[in-house]
């Protein structure tokens, strides 16, 4: 192929993604006006009918017959709801949504929010653009923010400093909020709308390490059980009830449960896993559950096995020194329990369906929270970058949350890091990361880059990496006989490189003796044929570099073959002594520049 070739070929695959984009968007658009069709056996909203999530507007019905395309038309053909917030929208940005996040909205006294829980829960969901954001209204913050909400005939209009910004809609009361059990208890008491289509509830309200003032501190968890919210302990047929009425009446979409720490730790999943199944069974309803990783990571399985889609399990801060401070019980379980539950979650829900909450504001630094950010996402996890929210009545009540450019800064750096390795909030089934309202982070995100590379997540992935080093060094160089495997391998880290979901290629690095030493050794570089014009190799050994610097590596060496020497120097190599014969090949001993390893913040 020629240099123009090359162009060409590399502008339709850009131009390709682009319309694959558009056409992904505008899916998006669909599937989440869908969602306001009335989900009973009433059947849909006819036009000029009152809309249940906004009722102020009617209902307009829309139909789609097809999107352009450069091969053609992928033609399709529906009838749907299409939300009134179109006919006017507000002029909707990233940096908008981190300003709203962060520096809250003046609303009328009228007005009023979520304040307990855990989480970022202070606040009220706001509907821009069709897009729900849950705003912070009546922390003493707020009073300074530079947003407000004015009212304008049935609706409201948002203002920043003085000058119309565009329509607002507030996510109205649930008509759920209503009903109540047959013992007499609220369904607002069991289960709240969060966003506006996710059912959330703390199955289990009370937490152990409130009881020894272990607890986190920016946590409201018992706040709200104290002060009458909500009751103490929601059993699956009170779930069950609950969130047959909010799919029918609401129109929820998916289900979040969370849990206070059990005594002893642990013993909430087995609660969490009954309740998941008795909602499925019911409503069908993807489920989503958080939880701190238990000592019997086994109990991992009971969840699965209950029918749960996703997980979370949150850190919060990768600064020992503030999770030691501000959540002294999620600090002394350790940074290795997290990481076995996270990668067991990966390797059970898949990559994509496991998040971490990483709180921003609670003192450390930026660039620690995008260095956790990336461990997180080589695992599979969504870190799920959210503003620090004082909780009223919580040991950080007075704290403030951070400023929007420092938010915005994070969240462009750690949407990067996504796009490098095949993340994103749309792929995510249910629970936080899939309605986005507390975090600007989705805003951010861009379609995973086509070439991507991450350590193996799962034993399919190990597998597959397996067979291309045996079909280049085994079959295809005859380095080795039968396999290359070798004791090195069970030492450390291996990676793949993907294109378009498809591993196409690997590398391992592992230490060299004890890990304090700082050396370390990287090998059994392979690219699958076909793909060694792909840059999948440039990108593995770029990504082995950063991998083990992030590790604490001041000495990162290779033997390389003799053919490959002039393509690590490209990359910042350089040679160390004369060749050496290495499997009956010349090999040269090279040693990384590692200074030439970029930050990602």
């Amino acid at each position: 192929m020629s240099n123009i070739e090359g162009r060409n070929s590399a502008n339709h695959i850009e131009k390709e993604e682009e319309w694959i984009l558009i056409f992904e968007k505008q899916l998006d658009r669909i599937n989440r006006i869908v969602r306001i069709e009335r989900p009973s056996a009433e059947g849909p909203l006819a036009a000029g009918e009152k809309n249940p999530v906004n009722p102020v507007d009617p209902v307009k019905k829309i139909k789609i017959e097809s999107i352009p395309y450069p091969s053609g038309h992928l033609k399709f053909h529906t009838d749907f709801a299409a939300s009134p917030l179109k006919a006017r929208s507000i002029k909707l940005d990233k940096e908008l949504i981190a300003e709203l996040l962060s520096a809250g909205i003046r609303v009328p006294a009228s007005i009023t929010g979520r304040k307990g829980g855990a989480g970022p829960a202070e606040g009220r969901a706001f509907l821009l653009n069709d897009l729900a954001v849950n705003i912070p209204i009546a922390a003493a913050y707020v009073a300074h923010s530079p947003f407000e909400l004015r009212s304008q005939g049935e609706g409201y209009i948002l203002l920043k400093n003085g000058t119309e910004i565009g329509p607002i809609a507030i996510v109205p009361e649930p008509h759920f909020y209503q009903g109540q059990t047959a013992d007499g208890i609220g369904y607002g008491q069991i289960a709240l709308l969060h966003g506006k289509d996710c059912l959330a509830t703390t199955v289990n309200q009370r937490c152990v390490h409130w009881q020894t003032g272990q607890n986190c501190k920016f946590c409201g968890t018992e706040i709200s059980l104290n002060n009458g919210r909500t009751i103490a302990t929601k059993r699956p047929a009170q779930l069950v009830e609950v969130a047959r009425h909010a799919q029918k009446r609401d129109g929820v979409t998916h289900v979040v449960l969370t849990s206070g720490t059990g005594d002893p730790p642990g013993s909430e999943i087995p609660d969490l896993a009954r309740c998941t199944e008795a909602i499925k069974k019911a409503t069908g309803l993807p489920v989503h559950v958080q939880f701190i990783p238990p000592e019997d990571l086994d109990l991992l399985d009971v969840l699965f096995a209950a029918g749960v889609d996703t997980v979370g399990i949150h850190i919060e801060s990768f600064d020992s020194q503030i999770l030691a401070r501000l959540a002294p019980a999620k600090a002394a379980i350790g940074m290795q329990r997290y990481e076995r539950a996270w990668k067991k979650a990966v390797a059970l829900f898949g990559p994509n369906q496991v998040s971490s909450f990483l709180i921003a504001g609670l003192g450390e630094s930026p660039a620690s929270i995008v260095r956790g950010s990336e461990v997180l996402a080589d695992m599979g996890v969504y870190p799920f970058v959210v503003p620090f929210r004082p909780i009223p009545g919580s040991g950080m009540q007075h704290n403030l949350p951070p400023d929007a450019r420092t938010m915005t800064r994070i969240c462009a750096a750690v949407a990067r890091i996504l796009k490098k390795k095949e993340l994103a909030a749309s792929l995510c089934k249910a629970g936080c990361v899939f309605c986005g309202a507390c975090s600007a982070l989705p805003a951010f995100e861009s379609r995973p880059a086509s070439l991507t590379c991450h350590s193996v997540r799962t034993e399919g992935e190990k597998t597959e990496a397996y067979a291309i080093r045996h079909e280049v060094f085994v079959k295809e160089q005859k380095l080795f006989e039968e396999t290359d495997v070798d004791e090195k391998d069970a030492l450390g880290t291996l990676l793949v490189a993907k294109k378009r979901s498809a591993i196409i290629g690997t590398v391992r690095i592992y230490p060299a003796g004890d890990t304090e030493n700082g050396h370390w050794i990287g090998g059994r570089l392979a690219v699958r044929r076909g793909h060694r014009v792909s840059m999948a190799g440039a990108l593995l050994v770029k990504e082995a570099m950063k991998r083990v610097k992030k590790k604490g590596c001041t000495r990162f060496t290779a033997r390389v073959q003799e053919s490959n020497v002039s393509f690590f120097k490209k990359l910042g190599w350089k040679p160390v002594g004369p060749l050496e014969n290495y499997v009956n090949r010349p090999h040269q001993l090279m040693e990384a520049d590692l200074t030439q390893v970029p930050e990602d913040f």
